[in-house]
């Protein structure tokens, strides 16, 4: 009795996002894509290093894995589902797992596959696995498909269910296979009508009526594989060829692989190259175009692209490198030169350069959303980003400070950074990115949008009450006074003392401001906000962040009311602070959190304090050199529980 094997999917749930290549952590060949269930699966060969004792310079393949997407953009890797050592008339350790394909028919998904068979036997043989799902786990015969002698076979299923085989040995062949998808239905023809020369990685479909027989062909000698195709009103032929899909590599990868299909509407064409593996082309990736037709059923030259197909979420890394367009002085480079997959960064190098990065969905950003960037530059610049353009509304400005003097001095020439911007504006739906440099001489390997955290919301009229644990969350906040500090070890009793008694403006002890009114410091406008904290500790930092002012170095002032409807005595208050911060109610200094401190919940507290029935006003100020400022505040009574029966308003 034969015995057949069951393979199960090793799965690895990996999502990568679709610029070319699509798959980001390991090299996908000869990519065969299919339609199953409204979703694209696709079958490469899986690339690897030789290891040793193999042949060094040659395509080494041992395994197979199995890749979907539902958008072109996110792919998942449902792991490996069958290796050469698995397969009863497979060669062990023989490394020639080769270009497969799968079709659905019947219920039955079946996975075709070439590979060095077992024994005396030379050359390749086909074999089979079936499945009741695209991804496996297959089931595989234990024998080959005896008179199918060569590689990357193809199966074309047509409309009245008669299913046909093409594979690639001594020329292109063809044969109809029996209704079990695991027979020649008669003897094996060579396809007719096809242009001399090299030929191999036949991919058959049929549209409107016509049948396309695809192929990489080699039209020079000594030349690389371009793809090609003829067309036929038969599935075995005789063909009429047409002209080629796609030119040579231009980079002078050997060969190329491919298939098309139809996916909502539009023709793709998936195929590879050796973008992961400059130096050696037998290591291969996957990629996609979108392809056409002529109103003849022409298949139209197909172009290769960095930016490739599918919709790039804004809020997933955009890598600009691969660029849709691109003016003539921008370049690209690996990134990492030992390890490849690490990918690329693209070089603006001069005031005039721009690069184009097309279908960006801006669905979901909200209004006070921000953009990270990994960049570097010789010299402080500026990137402008905007929409569609070089005339396109500006979404935002990344000042890229990579040399300072003074106090803060740093030099990151040449040095990767991670900056982030506000953004000026917000693109809503799908749109396109231009970017530019305000003086050229600077690098981008990354930008990413994102939303922020809620850390505040506007203050509404009337009052709220402490939070659970007796945390005061409604401020009136300014705006951060500049204070440069190098270092927090500053901060001693004398120069704070000094620091949080000057005034900085008028009524800054006595009166209370209005959300939206602006206050003269110095050199500074600054403006008073009403905000209710999402936290139990307000972050400052964050504040400062969102209303684009300086976040390190500075000096914040706030001011909250603390309505009683009765007396309470005997209670402290107590508060922690990231950085020195000082305390007052009702004008009289009650707590000074002094040196350089992290917000550690009641760090520090108070002598006994009365809160007065009525209005009681709370003030505080917190100086921060290079840390992120934030604080919390509440009173305790004297058992050290939480005192809450009060309100709290700003006005």
């Amino acid at each position: 009795m034969k015995k057949m094997l069951t393979i199960f999917g090793i799965l690895g749930s990996t999502f990568t996002h679709a610029q070319n290549p699509i798959i980001h952590d390991q090299f996908t060949a000869d990519p065969t894509a299919r339609v199953f269930n409204g979703k694209i699966y696709m079958y490469p060969s899986h690339d690897i290093p030789a290891p040793e004792g193999q042949r060094q310079d040659w395509f080494c393949m041992a395994d197979y894995h199995v890749f979907s997407s539902e958008n072109l953009t996110d792919w998942e890797d449902h792991g490996v589902i069958v290796t050469h050592n698995d397969v009863a008339w497979v060669r062990p350790e023989s490394y020639a797992m080769w270009a497969p394909d799968c079709v659905y028919k019947n219920g039955k998904y079946y996975f075709y596959f070439p590979a060095a068979p077992g024994g005396n036997a030379r050359g390749f043989s086909v074999g089979v696995g079936i499945s009741d799902h695209p991804a496996g786990p297959f089931q595989f015969e234990p024998e080959n498909i005896k008179g199918v002698m060569g590689i990357d076979p193809c199966v074309l299923v047509d409309d009245d269910g008669t299913s046909y085989i093409y594979w690639s040995g001594m020329g292109i062949r063809g044969c109809r296979l029996k209704d079990n998808m695991k027979e020649l239905d008669g003897e094996s023809r060579v396809m007719e009508g096809l242009p001399e020369g090299f030929k191999e990685g036949p991919y058959a479909f049929k549209r409107n009526g016509i049948y396309y027989l695809t192929f990489p062909w080699v039209r020079k000698e000594g030349g690389t594989e371009t793809l090609a195709y003829a067309t036929s009103k038969s599935p075995l032929g005789p063909w009429d060829f047409k002209g080629i899909i796609m030119q040579e590599s231009p980079t002078g990868c050997w060969t190329n692989h491919h298939s098309i299909l139809e996916y909502k509407g539009q023709w793709y064409l998936f195929y590879h190259h050796n973008d992961y593996s400059p130096k050696f082309d037998k290591n291969r990736s996957a990629r996609i175009e979108r392809l056409s037709f002529g109103k003849n059923g022409e298949i139209e030259e197909v172009f290769p692209t960095l930016r490739g197909v599918g919709v790039n979420p804004a809020t997933s890394r955009i890598d600009v490198d691969r660029y849709s367009e691109a003016s003539k002085g921008v370049s690209i480079a690996y990134v990492d030169t030992t390890n490849y997959f690490k990918g690329w960064y693209a070089t603006l190098s001069e005031k005039s350069d721009w690069l184009k990065y097309k279908d960006v969905d801006f669905s979901g950003l909200r209004s006070d959303s921000y953009l990270i960037a990994q960049v570097k530059a010789e010299g402080n610049t500026e990137l402008i980003i905007r929409e569609k353009d070089s005339k396109g509304k500006v979404i935002g400005k990344v000042n890229i400070v990579c040399l300072t003097e003074g106090q803060f001095r740093r030099d990151n020439r040449g040095r990767w950074m991670t900056v982030t911007a506000a953004l000026d504006y917000v693109p809503s739906g799908i749109s396109d990115l231009y970017i530019c440099s305000k003086d050229g001489g600077v690098s981008i390997d990354w930008i990413e949008f994102k939303n922020r955290d809620k850390y505040f919301r506007d203050a509404s009229g009337g009052s709220i009450s402490p939070d659970d644990n007796g945390f005061i969350r409604r401020w009136l906040l300014l705006d951060p006074i500049d204070k440069p500090n190098r270092s927090n070890t500053v901060f001693t009793d004398s120069y704070l003392a000094e620091q949080f008694h000057k005034e900085y403006f008028p009524g800054q002890f006595t009166t209370i401001s209005k959300s939206g009114k602006e206050e003269k410091v110095e050199k500074q406008t600054l403006k008073w906000h009403g905000i209710d904290s999402e936290r139990f500790n307000v972050k400052l930092f964050r504040f400062a962040d969102i209303n684009k002012k300086q976040t390190y170095g500075v000096m914040f002032w706030g001011v909250t009311i603390i309505d009683c409807a009765e007396e309470i005595s005997d209670v402290r208050l107590s508060a922690g602070s990231n950085g020195a911060s000082c305390w007052w109610l009702n004008g009289e200094e009650v707590l000074l959190l002094s040196g350089d401190r992290r917000m550690v919940e009641d760090d520090g507290m108070s002598r006994r304090l009365t809160l007065k029935k009525g209005r009681n006003i709370l003030r505080f100020s917190v100086i921060n050199g290079p840390g992120m400022s934030d604080f919390c505040v509440r009173f305790l009574d004297e058992s050290g529980k939480p005192v809450k029966n009060y309100s709290i308003s700003t006005e």
